[in-house]
């Protein structure tokens, strides 16, 4: 397996409680997150599952709260079949308002080809990543 690694932020008016508040509203992630819902708990050792797609198709992503800061951080370990590895959501002040960063360290199935396959899959995730950071600012700035 290889392990590739993206990440994105974006900046928000609102304060950063607020923006931790609406970001680990699991069933508000499809507000912000495109073609993605999720459900889950909010203590360390909680599952959380998140479907990806559109209609029918997509794919089911599992994961586990390995880590939780009230209103700063929370880390999961991806445990499903289609994504695996580890991934982080910081949340800090910035100013007036905060910046919130999401991290991905993902294990890549298929070897080369994997690999191969990330030379076009990875920009296109970290845009994703970053579309869904900025509406999930905006979101958390609308309702504070």
């Amino acid at each position: 397996m290889s392990e590739v690694a993206v990440h994105a932020e974006a900046y928000s008016d609102a304060p950063p409680e607020r923006l931790f508040e609406v970001l680990t509203d699991w069933p508000r992630h499809a507000e912000w997150m495109p073609f993605t819902r999720a459900e889950g708990g909010r203590d360390v050792g909680a599952e959380l599952r998140a479907w990806t797609g559109a209609g029918p198709v997509g794919f089911l992503d599992t994961m586990v709260i390995t880590g939780w800061r009230d209103g700063r951080r929370v880390a999961v370990r991806h445990t499903g079949r289609v994504v695996r590895g580890e991934a982080w959501f910081e949340v800090l002040p910035y100013g007036k308002g905060s910046r919130v960063v999401w991290a991905e360290r993902i294990d890549l199935p298929l070897g080369v080809l994997g690999r191969a396959g990330w030379l076009v899959a990875g920009p296109v995730v970290k845009g994703f990543l970053g579309l869904g950071l900025r509406r999930l600012a905006a979101l958390a700035a609308g309702s504070s």
